[in-house]
């Protein structure tokens, strides 16, 4: 499992959107963050390359189903980090393993971009990571996924990837987004 958040840089001077404003600042309504309690600064949104995973997350739970604005792509969230880090007023989103002291997580309508959020559905953006295989592992592959389903794998090395474990979520979520309570991979 993977939280995905909003990030902004340090000198916006905001910590908290509501889902409105988010969708507002990242469809290109909102275009200054005065215009949601900030700082005089424009906004400079940066994308996730069409085809990310970060990006159908964020753009179909944190937007609801919309697009974000034309603006300029990256491929890769270490490099959106330090480009949100360094140029005021920048916005994008990354997932939760991204998110340290250089950039400010968003809230949403009050609630943080927190692990325990995200397990208990309170943080509604996330989605689960997925392995392909070639038909029915076997062999190494299928150790493979046996070792990335190991109960101490998915406590320890998960989750200092930032990655949460599929066992401890309280909630499942199909691929066309319904929820339900339980945990695994619905």
């Amino acid at each position: 499992m993977v939280g995905v958040a909003p990030i902004i840089n340090k000198d916006v001077g905001i910590h908290h959107l509501t889902t409105r404003q988010l969708i507002a600042v990242f469809t290109g309504k909102i275009r200054n963050w005065r215009q949601v309690g900030g700082r005089n600064l424009a906004i400079t949104l940066i994308n996730r390359t069409q085809g990310s995973g970060t990006r159908m997350t964020f753009e179909k739970y944190g937007l609801r189903d919309r697009q974000s604005a034309v603006a300029q792509e990256q491929d890769s969230s270490g490099t959106v980090r330090q480009i949100v880090s360094s140029t005021p007023g920048a916005v994008s989103y990354v997932s939760f393993g991204y998110i340290n002291k250089t950039v400010q997580p968003v809230s949403i309508d009050g609630v943080a971009p927190t692990e325990n959020n995200v397990k208990s559905n309170r943080w509604k953006i996330w989605s689960y990571e997925h392995i392909y295989t070639n038909g029915q592992p076997t062999g190494l592959t299928k150790k493979f996924l046996d070792y990335l389903q190991n109960d101490h794998i998915q406590k320890t090395l998960f989750n200092k990837l930032g990655y949460i474990s599929v066992k401890d979520m309280q909630y499942q979520r199909t691929w066309r987004g319904k929820l339900s309570k339980g945990s695994g991979v619905a």
